[in-house]
C-alpha cells in the first residue's frame, strides 16, 4: 500500500473519485518527520492494509490538503486518528464548516514541520489556491492539481479529447487550462513558482498522473511556465 518514494517519503494509490464525470485517479503521501510523527498529504480512502501500513511507520501528527478538492477523505482520516492534527488550504475551511481545522495553511511551514518541510501557496486564482509542498531529505516537490501529466496513451474518447483540450497530457504536462485562466493576478503566484524553484527538487510528486524521480525542476519550470 506504501511506496518509498525517497528517504522517509512514501506514497499510495487510492481508488479513482468522479471530477465532472470523469474518474480521477487519487493519490497520497506519507512523510516520517525527524519528530518521528507522520505528515499526512492529500489522504486517499482508508483500507484495512492502509492503516496497518501507515501505523507500522509511526503516530499520525500532521493531516493536510493541497487544496479544497481533496477533503474527500479527511473526515474518515480524522476519525481514525483524532489526535492528529488537520490543516486547511486557504478556503476549505469556509466550503467545509462541518470540518474542525485546527490551522490553515500559509506560506510559512507550521512548527511542527518546520524542520522537514518547506511550502508555498500559489495565490491569485478567484477558483482555487494550492499549496505546494517540498520534503528536504528526499529532495520532493509535491504538487496536488497544479501540476497533471497523463500519458498519451491513456487518454482515449472524449475524456482523452478534454484532457488533451487541458494541456495535461504528456510528460512535462501542466495546469489545465481553465484553472490557469482564474488566475487574474499572477504576481503572486510568479513569487512562488520563483521560490519553488529554488528549492531546486530532483523528484516530482503529484497527485494526478506520472510522477518523476529524476529531473523535476525542469519539469515544473516548463509545466508552469504559463504563469
Amino acid at each position: 500500500m506504501l511506496v518509498p518514494f525517497g528517504q522517509n517519503l512514501h506514497v499510495a494509490d487510492g481508488p479513482p473519485v468522479s471530477f465532472f464525470g470523469f474518474p480521477y485517479p487519487t493519490r497520497m503521501a506519507v512523510v516520517r518527520l525527524s519528530t518521528g510523527s507522520l505528515w499526512v498529504w492529500s489522504p486517499i480512502a482508508l483500507t484495512k492494509e492502509l492503516i496497518g501500513a501507515v501505523e507500522a511507520m509511526g503516530p499520525v501528527g500532521c493531516i493536510v490538503s493541497p487544496n479544497k478538492l481533496h477533503h474527500v477523505f479527511l473526515p474518515e482520516w480524522k476519525d481514525r486518528w483524532p489526535d492528529a492534527r488537520l490543516y486547511a488550504p486557504p478556503g476549505l475551511a469556509r466550503k467545509k464548516k462541518q470540518l474542525h481545522f485546527d490551522a490553515e495553511l500559509g506560506d510559512q511551514a507550521d512548527a511542527a514541520w518546520l524542520g522537514d518541510i518547506d511550502q508555498a501557496v500559489f495565490r491569485g486564482s478567484f477558483a482555487l489556491e494550492e499549496v505546494v509542498f517540498f520534503h528536504r531529505a528526499s529532495s520532493t516537490a509535491i504538487f496536488g492539481d497544479l501540476i497533471q501529466r497523463f500519458p498519451e496513451k491513456t487518454a482515449q474518447g472524449f475524456k482523452g479529447l478534454m484532457m488533451r483540450m487541458g494541456g495535461i497530457l504528456g510528460p512535462m504536462g501542466s495546469t489545465p487550462r481553465d484553472w490557469r485562466l482564474s488566475f487574474l493576478s499572477r504576481a503572486a503566484a510568479r513569487a512562488a513558482r520563483r521560490e519553488v524553484l529554488a528549492w531546486k527538487p530532483q523528484q516530482l510528486l503529484i497527485a494526478h498522473g506520472e510522477c518523476a524521480a529524476a529531473g523535476a525542476t525542469d519539469i515544473i519550470a516548463n509545466a508552469l511556465s504559463w504563469i
